[in-house]
């Protein structure tokens, strides 16, 4: 057993080497049809037009009813909670032609297009409840943040990066959906600072967060023997057992968890991205997870820093309805200025570093041709540059 509380057993996915030199998965029942793939083009069609109201946006933390986003009538300025104006976070423009009055329309269209964007996401099976579920969305993150990023003493963030990149093989390696990971790494998150794990038990925490979000994400589950011999049989399923009722109640069973990724891709569909912007965002959101610092924000902040960053990262040429679109995504408060620039700076540093990093496991992911090789963008290779972005 290594000092990190890692058996020492051979690496899950052998991703450096050839396609007919890894190791094949040990069993075909886990979700064989692979990961759902919910970018898809979202089709615009006609609102109806509402009173000219003006849009206002309220910080959840602040508010009574906890809702991020709203519209007043006479409002139109929003301060922060330090009393200073806070400016539109992502860049939209100001004159279009035929949208003399955006302001009118704000309301109803985004509406129109979040409805339409959960629908086509599959996150809903009924159009009518889509805008109240997406604001309990926004209402319920708060929960899902940290006060502080401190670990308990005999954890250190390298210790977490390097469980966490296990995680993500062995979630890679059983092709569980990427909703799984994200809570999977959320539980996690909640556990280290709820329970009271020696080091030698870590690899098995991680192994019962998986277990517990495949539980509730997955349609087909993996067997607790198969579980033990990933860890090399290194604990055994009695242990396993053990250790998730451990879990489930310092959780008092409470599994629920809104994933920046359903955030990331909701954006993404209202702002009509084009498939290489959500690949790449996903991306970084993914190195997100791998950063002990990133879980004091939310969410929310987290999808929205992704995707901003990768706009520009990738620098496509822009077009009179893409900008549209992204000045309607733009009208959803996803945070302040300071936090977002904080986050993609934190994000940007991460990507730069990626490839030389021992824990590569995401790079490596996203370099194939399925996801458009987004990891290898030239674009990310540039430190000074991504930052600069940032500032």
């Amino acid at each position: 057993m290594a000092r990190t509380g890692f058996c020492d057993s051979k690496a899950l996915l052998d991703l450096h080497k050839k396609a007919d030199e890894r190791r094949a998965p040990l069993r075909t029942w886990a979700n064989a049809c692979g990961p759902i793939d919910r970018c898809q083009p979202v089709e615009v069609e006609e609102s109806k037009m509402e009173p000219e109201r003006r849009w206002e946006r309220r910080p959840s933390a602040h508010t009574s009813e906890v809702i991020i986003m709203g519209f007043h009538e006479d409002s139109r300025t929003c301060k922060a909670a330090d009393g200073c104006v806070e400016a539109p976070v992502l860049p939209y423009l100001h004159s279009m032609q035929g949208l003399h009055s955006l302001h009118t329309l704000v309301p109803s269209l985004l509406r129109h297009e979040v409805e339409i964007a959960l629908e086509n996401l599959d996150l809903i099976w009924d159009r009518t409840y889509a805008w109240d579920m997406f604001l309990d969305m926004m209402r319920t993150q708060m929960q899902y943040s940290f006060p502080n990023a401190d670990l308990p003493r005999q954890f250190t963030d390298a210790t977490r990066a390097i469980l966490v990149e296990w995680i993500i093989q062995v979630h890679e390696l059983l092709q569980f959906q990427e909703e799984t990971l994200y809570l999977a790494i959320h539980l996690l998150n909640h556990s280290l600072r709820q329970l009271k794990v020696s080091v030698a038990n870590l690899q098995l925490l991680g192994m019962v967060c998986l277990f517990l979000a495949a539980k509730k994400e997955e349609s087909l589950l993996p067997e607790v023997s198969a579980l033990c011999s990933l860890m090399d049989h290194a604990y055994t399923k009695h242990q396993l057992l053990r250790m998730e009722r451990k879990v489930l109640c310092a959780l008092k069973f409470d599994l629920s968890f809104s994933p920046p990724l359903h955030f990331l891709l909701l954006f993404a569909s209202v702002a009509r991205c084009s498939a290489t912007v959500v690949w790449m965002a996903r991306y970084l959101l993914e190195l997100s997870v791998l950063e002990a610092q990133c879980v004091v924000f939310l969410p929310v902040q987290l999808a929205g820093a992704a995707l901003w960053l990768a706009r520009h990262v990738l620098q496509e040429c822009p077009t009179p309805e893409g900008e549209a679109a992204w000045c309607l995504a733009s009208s959803i408060h996803v945070g302040s200025e300071p936090t977002l620039l904080r986050i993609m700076h934190i994000l940007a540093t991460a990507a730069a570093k990626a490839s030389s990093q021992e824990t590569c496991a995401t790079f490596i992911k996203y370099s194939s041709s399925k996801t458009l090789q987004v990891s290898r963008h030239p674009g990310l290779n540039n430190a000074a540059g991504l930052l600069s972005v940032c500032s």
